[in-house]
């Protein structure tokens, strides 16, 4: 077995969560076609430089990409994490730079979250993990957009915890907002412009590196470090899936 590929374990995990095929129709070995796309997200070749073994990388393409739009790999996703117990909610964000090839788009034409900062044209990812640093929450936005903009759009959704972010996120809305979630509590120090400022437990604020080392796994699969994919549902779904990839480790590992 390729070092890309699922274990028995992690295939255990995964097959519940994919679609099956309609009555009377026979589908290519989905264990082999998901395989194939971890191997291109993590070495990030071309979807036509796919080994052989993996079948023909036109059935790999087309999977990835019709159950992208059909969202099926960030639901995924979502299962696996619904493991979490989530008392803890460490938020961030990280810039990928968009290579030439996703990086085309019609003038007024629809927006694939593209945009620019100061390294070009990029994506910002947009993550929340929970206390042992596994992803529960995945956005995605332009280069540029504001993190405190996007942060309640991470958070509604997740039950009430413990929030911590660093200063890109110091908004009295924000931290009104996840008080306001019933028990909810944020963490987030002022920037130094403010004039009352708030204090954060040294402790407490250190665990933000989970969060930076998540970055770091996620940026290992390196379709993800640097974004190919033209589409943002297709970015978003391969986003989604080398996050799914972090959480199975993480439960074949464990104890």
């Amino acid at each position: 077995m390729a070092r890309y590929d699922l274990s028995d374990e992690e295939w255990q995990l995964v097959e519940p969560l994919l679609p099956r095929p309609g009555k009377g129709r026979r589908r290519v070995d989905d264990r082999r076609v998901t395989n194939g796309i971890f191997y291109v997200l993590r070495t990030g070749a071309p979807w036509r430089d796919l080994p052989e073994r993996y079948g023909p990388y036109t059935t790999v393409y087309n999977r990835f990409n019709r159950w992208a739009k059909r969202g099926i790999w960030l639901k995924v996703f979502e299962e696996l994490a619904r493991r979490s117990p989530q008392s803890l909610q460490l938020i961030d964000s990280s810039i990928v730079r968009a290579h030439q090839h996703a990086a085309g788009r019609k003038k007024g034409g629809e927006d694939h979250a593209i945009g620019r900062s100061r390294g070009g044209l990029s994506t910002k990812i947009h993550a929340v993990v929970d206390q042992d640093g596994l992803p529960v929450r995945l956005h995605i936005t332009a280069g540029q957009a504001s993190d405190k903009t996007v942060a309640p759009l991470l958070l509604d959704e997740l039950p009430p915890g413990i929030v911590v972010a660093d200063r890109g996120y110091d908004s009295l809305a924000l931290v009104e907002r996840v008080a306001a979630r019933g028990g909810g509590e944020a963490h987030i120090p002022t920037q130094s412009r403010v004039r009352l400022q708030r204090s954060v437990p040294p402790d407490l604020y250190r665990r933000r590196n989970l969060v930076e080392r998540y970055f770091c796994k996620l940026k290992q699969f390196r379709r993800i470090a640097t974004r190919f994919e033209k589409h943002a549902v297709n970015f978003l779904a391969a986003v989604a899936l080398a996050s799914a990839r972090i959480w199975l480790r993480s439960i074949e590992s464990a104890p």
